[in-house]
């Protein structure tokens, strides 16, 4: 069995920053590739700044989540030196992936069509907040923002109250996923036709593209969807569908008739046929109020043990502590630890797709910066070790 992942032989030249790129290219690494992270003099934007201002040992917790299984090299590309550098990485490169504004890497000398000269195998990616041309091309891209254009915001929450955007950055990690997807599938055709190509992703047409459902409905109705006054999680959905109380927390009820749910729980109200519907729009408010004074009668396991007994569609609502505890991600492996040397212990999440022949495994932890400046010169650009001390002294 191979233990070194199914990408092993792939290299990326990982240009990218804060979340989109590197967590695109960590995926990559995890499934076997070398990504050799070209960071700013001074590092990564996301070494400087973290979640929760977690710093363990001087290290951003928000870089160590994005970027394990990595080499760093430290480069001025406004300088002579480090353009070269960072050219003879590419020139070596399978995949190219950057998320500078538009036109940065033109103006830097390593735009797309000066690289495919250098290299016309190359699967340059480059991903943006909202495109590469348009409108909107001077404007920041960044997540709540393409989050907040996209209409996504506009589905949560209660009728009458703020829009709400998701606190996992969304737009950013799906585009990881769009990149994923797309620059394997452009190496795929390149296996065929021997050429690389140009790929453009951005924020704005990841968080559209992944609403499909729910704009493809308003194009067809010609409404707005109207959020619910009970807090139905979806405003295109009705009852019972939703989060609701108990005695001791929470429960979800997943797309459940009516009717069956009311002869479970109890409420005779609604044991009709006219509410054998498991998705009733109508009174859609009144219906959830009702069971949620229900539920409010027993604990969560104690809901959980009957509704489950009758095939239900329902789960527990897991904070972050009980999660963590959760017998299914446990058996799933889907919280890892690994040993960084700054750090030390990272606790983390792992990958979430398993492989029969290449499994994936951590065989880095996240750079220091310029952590890996020695090797990474002499495997690509075959520099001394004199002239490594030099480039370093500079």
């Amino acid at each position: 069995m191979e233990n070194n992942g199914s990408l092993k032989g792939l290299v990326v030249a990982d240009f990218s920053q804060l979340a989109q790129g590197p967590w695109a290219t960590q995926m990559l690494g995890d499934m076997g590739a070398d990504i050799i992270k070209i960071e700013p003099v001074k590092g990564d934007w996301m070494r400087h700044y973290s979640y929760g201002n977690l710093y363990p040992e001087g290290e951003s917790i928000s870089f160590v989540s994005f970027n394990r299984n990595k080499r760093s090299i430290a480069l001025n590309l406004k300088d002579e030196e480090g353009k070269k550098i960072a050219k003879d990485i590419i020139s070596k490169a399978d995949i190219l992936v950057e998320n500078f504004r538009p036109g940065v890497m033109e103006r830097l000398g390593l735009g797309y069509e000066e690289m495919r000269k250098l290299n016309e195998g190359l699967v340059y990616c480059s991903s943006s907040g909202y495109g590469a041309s348009g409108p909107y091309l001077k404007r920041p891209g960044q997540d709540l923002l393409a989050q907040s254009i996209s209409g996504g915001a506009a589905l949560n929450g209660k009728k009458g109250d703020i829009p709400v955007v998701t606190a996992v950055g969304q737009a950013d990690l799906l585009t990881s996923l769009f990149i994923n997807q797309s620059v394997l599938a452009a190496i795929y055709s390149r296996e065929r036709t021997g050429k690389g190509q140009k790929i453009e992703a951005n924020l704005l047409n990841s968080i559209v593209g992944f609403h499909v459902q729910e704009i493809t409905a308003y194009l067809h109705k010609g409404e707005n969807p109207e959020r619910s006054e009970s807090g139905i999680p979806n405003p295109w959905l009705g009852a019972p569908y939703g989060l609701y109380n108990t005695n001791d927390g929470y429960v979800a009820i997943g797309m459940n008739s009516v009717q069956k749910l009311a002869q479970v729980v109890g409420l005779e109200k609604y044991n009709s046929e006219e509410f054998v519907s498991n998705n009733i729009t109508e009174k859609r408010d009144e219906i959830r109020f009702d069971f949620d004074e229900v539920f409010q009668t027993k604990t969560t396991d104690e809901w959980l043990g009957i509704l489950l007994e009758h095939d239900i569609w329902c789960s527990q609502v897991n904070s972050f502590d009980e999660m963590v505890e959760d017998p299914q991600i446990a058996h799933n492996e889907m919280l890892i630890e690994y040993d960084h040397p700054t750090v030390g212990n990272v606790k983390t999440t792992g990958f979430p797709v398993k492989f029969s022949e290449t499994p994936q495994k951590i065989c880095k932890p996240s750079p220091l910066l310029n952590e890996h400046a020695e090797e990474i010169l002499k495997e690509y650009c075959g520099y001394s070790d004199e002239k490594i001390k030099q480039f370093l002294d500079k």
